[in-house]
């Protein structure tokens, strides 16, 4: 028996701690921050996946809702949180990958003062036209902005959002020039839309896809790569005659830099194994969602090259933060 205590005591005294802290973890609830108020699209991705994180080990997970100045508030509190694995940041492409290409005055570094998870979902973005413009699909609708340069226009939810850039990544791509409209926020945009004050919109496929089906809106091309399972006879750009044009919204799970590793690929691999499930990832594609599961590298990978395009875009159209 003393032979067996001394050869426990000595595995233990090899064990990295990291190892013995990853084993012990979690020992008290966690918290998730995410930058928008509740009731959002993030919500409910978090929401599903904190239960499953819930239900797996007994420890409540604490939605944080931070919203305010484009998700920079949330994002600046994990990034001063304590490194202990316990505080966790729901990051989007606005305000991981966007904001920082366009301001410089963040008080964070993406880059320096996070720790990548993992991805959760991306949300495919679609272009949509009012009816009465003479172009049904991405290759029509270049050819006619080449024959009236200037004179058409898109609709955004804002300079510098997501819904902006995106047509000026497709300006840029196609060698294309069509007027930006700003509105305040994506609701009216999409009013406006409909009522033909405007021309263009990429814009979140559920926001808009009854219009769609009730012909009021016309579904041009979604921003992804491959095809979304949420609008399956909608084409990509890149099959349009665009190869390697792609981008998207994204919702992905970061922790503080310096966050214990064996604590991050523990939570990696339960948010894996949620977004696997095919009741949750069903759910989350009737919100918009296309669930995308991955380790840590592929995130910090998939931000940086986001991060490149995004401040390419931004350099060359010259936009300025409002």
């Amino acid at each position: 028996m003393k032979r067996l205590a001394r050869t426990l005591a000595a595995a233990l005294l090899l064990t990295p701690l990291g190892v013995i802290a990853a084993d012990a973890y979690p020992s008290k609830p966690l918290r998730m921050v995410i930058t928008f108020p509740a009731g959002g699209p993030s919500d409910v991705v978090v929401r599903l996946i904190s239960q499953r994180l819930t239900d797996q080990w007994g420890y409540p997970v604490i939605i944080d809702n931070r919203g305010g100045a484009g998700g920079i508030v949330g994002t600046e509190i994990v990034a001063r949180a304590t490194p202990d694995g316990y505080t966790f940041l729901v990051g989007t492409a606005g305000g991981m990958t966007i904001n920082p290409a366009l301001r410089s005055d963040l008080s964070y570094d993406p880059f320096r003062d996070f720790s990548p998870v993992g991805m959760l979902v991306v949300n495919p973005q679609i272009l949509v036209a009012h009816p009465t413009l003479a172009a049904k699909n991405i290759k029509e609708l270049v050819a006619l902005a080449k024959q009236k340069p200037g004179q058409l226009n898109f609709a955004s939810a804002g300079t510098g959002t997501a819904t902006h850039l995106g047509l000026e990544l497709l300006k840029l791509t196609a060698g294309i020039d069509v007027v930006h409209v700003p509105y305040k926020g994506g609701a009216p945009a999409v009013t406006d839309l409909i009522g033909g004050q405007v021309q263009l919109l990429w814009v979140s496929i559920p926001s808009v896809l009854p219009h769609v089906k009730a012909a009021r809106l016309r579904a041009l091309a979604v921003s992804t790569a491959k095809r979304t399972s949420s609008a399956p006879d909608v084409p990509t750009v890149a099959e349009s005659g665009y190869p390697g044009f792609e981008y998207s919204n994204w919702n992905a799970l970061f922790a503080p830099a310096g966050t214990p590793q064996p604590q991050v690929r523990k939570i990696n691999a339960q948010v894996v194994a949620a977004l696997s499930d095919p009741a949750v990832a069903q759910r989350l594609t009737a919100q918009g969602a296309d669930p995308a599961p991955g380790t840590p590298e592929e995130l910090g990978k998939y931000m940086r090259t986001d991060h490149e395009r995004w401040k390419k875009v931004i350099r060359t159209a010259g936009i300025k933060p409002q």
